[in-house]
């Protein structure tokens, strides 16, 4: 065994000296160099398995583990670092005489670093693997010498990320051998989130392998990606983690240019990229404030941007634009003309780019792909003393859903931007109303206490917008208007009929839906009922 004979103990140093380390890693990122650089500093090295084949490779002298303890690894490497003869070393207190005289007494050597990273249970689940080889991949040893050295960080430093190694080479460069108390706090905890991330991980797979969408115990576990200058606003503090699924999205995307995304930006960012990937067609989708003020499709991106941006030219100031196409040339430069906070894409052209980039200040993103609406997954928000945890609203619609409940059913074209209103009326705030006319919206009322209002108000949006176009009549004459829940009264519908709408789509199931229907009827409107709400707070 490697041991001191005895072993006596010191005062609690800020300046921790290192000795002897413990290295066991699935990821070998920066494993030789720092392993040469710890043999540099004299520091003794006991590793296991692929990490000390690893370093022997490259000429490190590596102990390995069971030589250290004197017992061999057992039972396929289950069991290999769970001895007293490894846990004592970390978790003996060096200031403590009775833990020094059981050092002594049991050949008990001191550890000092331990570099340790987790079995990859989370990529193993990832890529699909079946589920024995799910658990064979959940690490036992590691996060308890995770633990350990964390709980022991006066005299221990821990490592979990290969990131940071590069801080404790530093640090024993600066201090001769020794890590300040700092860091190692530091590192303790972000050693704790680790394995509480993991075992986050592991509790969730388990609760969905039991077919419980909502396991008794929920867990949570997420990567700070950055933290913000400030939240919602600018006396709020935020930061912004990501979670495991790899959605695509403004938390998968590189940015290209501008500067660095604020609460808001991605807030607005998310909701516009997960609208426009509701449609097959080139489509182009303008957000202010978590609401769309414009969403078209046409047969081209670039006819699709004007049509949108034509839905209120004036709510595009300040907005973001998502396309569901690589952004071309042709659009990017009418988007130079405004000022725009984001701009979000799978992908851009190179002359786009470079159109892009004579406005520095607008933030570029590209996602690589778009997230798939019809996806299961789950949404998170918190209230007063706990959370609301529901699936994603994944519910779409096709022409044979519906059900026609007037004595005029709709034309295809109006059947066609029925559907295409009431996708838009999922991504906008309730109450929701969508006016909209060729695939495009020409009219959005959203987020008012009753459905008149958004109606209205969405009609007010369609007249301005005419106005501004020199057009003459309001382009919500014409249209189809969608609502995301039923109409409780008529004069919801009413008030879109007198705005010039022909066709109605809205869920159906109001104690008055006989009134609201032969309200449609009078007004000579076309209705369907949907059966499915898309409420959006």
């Amino acid at each position: 065994m490697s041991t001191s004979p005895t072993y006596v103990p010191s005062s609690t140093p800020d300046r921790a000296k290192i000795g002897r380390a413990l290295i066991s890693v699935s990821d070998k990122t920066g494993l030789v160099e720092l392993g040469k650089a710890l043999a540099a500093h004299g520091v003794a090295i006991l590793s296991t398995g692929g990490s000390a084949k690893a370093l022997r490779e490259a000429g490190v002298e590596v102990i390995e583990v069971s030589d250290h303890t004197g017992f061999p690894e057992i039972m396929d490497g289950r069991v290999k670092t769970l001895q007293p003869a490894i846990h004592g070393g970390i978790l003996a207190r060096r200031t403590d005489a009775g833990h020094a005289q059981a050092m002594s007494e049991h050949k008990i050597a001191p550890i000092d670093l331990v570099v340790v990273n987790l079995y990859p249970f989370e990529a193993t689940v990832a890529r699909g693997a079946d589920f024995p080889t799910c658990v064979e991949n959940i690490d036992i040893g590691g996060p308890a010498l995770i633990r350990a050295s964390a709980k022991n960080h006066d005299f221990v430093t821990i490592v979990v990320d290969p990131a940071d190694y590069t801080s404790v080479l530093d640090e024993l460069a600066a201090n001769k051998g020794a890590t300040s108390l700092a860091l190692r706090r530091k590192l303790a905890a972000k050693a704790y989130g680790r394995t509480a991330a993991y075992d986050s991980a592991i509790a969730n797979w388990f609760a969905g392998q039991q077919g419980e969408t909502f396991p008794e115990q929920l867990t949570l576990a997420a990567k700070r990606v950055q933290t913000l200058r400030y939240g919602e606003n600018p006396h709020q503090q935020a930061a912004f983690y990501s979670d495991s699924s790899k959605r695509p999205g403004v938390a998968t995307a590189r940015q290209l240019q501008g500067k660095e995304l604020s609460y808001n930006n991605i807030n607005d960012t998310d909701a516009a990229y997960e609208c426009v990937a509701e449609f097959a067609e080139p489509a182009v989708v303008v957000i202010k404030h978590a609401n769309p003020s414009g969403v078209a499709v046409a047969a081209d991106q670039y006819s699709a941007y004007l049509k949108a941006y034509a839905c209120d030219p004036v709510s595009i100031y300040g907005g973001i634009v998502a396309v569901n196409r690589t952004l071309e040339a042709q659009t990017a430069t009418d988007l130079v003309k405004r000022f725009l906070e984001v701009i979000i894409a799978p992908d851009a052209t190179p002359e786009a780019l470079e159109i892009l980039g004579r406005r520095k200040d607008v933030r570029v993103l590209l996602a690589g792909t778009l997230p798939d609406p019809a996806s299961a997954g789950m949404t998170l928000k918190s209230v007063a003393g706990g959370y609301l945890f529901q699936s994603r609203d994944n519910g779409h619609l096709k022409a044979g859903d519906l059900k026609v409940v007037t004595k005029r059913a709709p034309t295809d074209k109006e059947l066609a931007d029925l559907l295409f209103a009431f996708t838009v009326a999922k991504h906008v705030k309730s109450n929701a109303i969508v006016y909209a006319k060729d695939g495009a919206t020409v009219g959005v009322g959203a987020g008012q206490m009753n459905r008149r209002d958004s109606s209205r108000i969405a009609a007010l949006r369609a007249a301005e917008a005419g106005e501004i176009a020199k057009l003459a009549q309001s382009p919500a004459i014409g249209s189809v208007v969608a609502s995301d829940a039923f109409f409780p009264f008529a004069d919801g519908l009413l008030a879109a009929a007198e705005a010039g709408a022909t066709a109605v789509i809205q869920p159906g199931g109001s104690m008055r839906d006989k009134e609201v229907i032969e309200a449609a009827d009078k007004a000579g409107l076309a209705m369907v009922f949907t059966g499915m709400r898309h409420f959006r707070h």
